[in-house]
């Protein structure tokens, strides 16, 4: 169980996209309006862990795993680049950001390529070897 964990927050804290607008709402002084933005991410990481965990390793076989791959490096590129061309000057003529809720949070990390990454690993090896499967899923 130590290298599920291990590996949970090894993944969790490298940069991708949900890092990488969160790091931009720090930035900006969004973090306060930003909670629900999170707290979908949250929600829609225990979509993916539940819906992985019962499909098992028929969602992404081994020959289609480098193209999922590389468009989930793709698109972590493309927000790092977004994120670094952005002047971080809030302006004072400019209308205030609108703060990411959350539904924004919920559908951004259910189709960020990296959160199926990281979760088809745990559920499809991890889980397994734990004895985790079916109904034991939840909590």
């Amino acid at each position: 169980m130590i290298e599920l964990l291990a590996y949970a927050i090894g993944i969790m804290y490298t940069p991708g996209p949900v890092n990488l607008i969160g790091l931009n709402a720090g930035l900006g002084g969004r973090t306060r309006a930003s909670l629900g933005f999170f707290l979908g991410v949250g929600i829609a990481m225990f979509v993916l862990l539940l819906l992985f965990g019962w499909a098992g390793t028929r969602l992404v076989r081994e020959d289609t795993l480098i193209y999922v791959s590389l468009v989930g490096c793709l698109y972590i590129a493309y927000l790092a680049i977004k994120i670094a061309s952005d002047s971080g000057d809030l302006g004072a003529n400019e209308a205030p950001a609108r703060p990411l809720g959350v539904r924004s949070g919920f559908v951004i990390q259910l189709l960020n390529p990296k959160a199926m990454i990281a979760t088809l690993p745990i559920t499809s090896i991890q889980f397994p070897a734990a004895q985790i499967h079916g109904w034991s899923l939840l909590p």
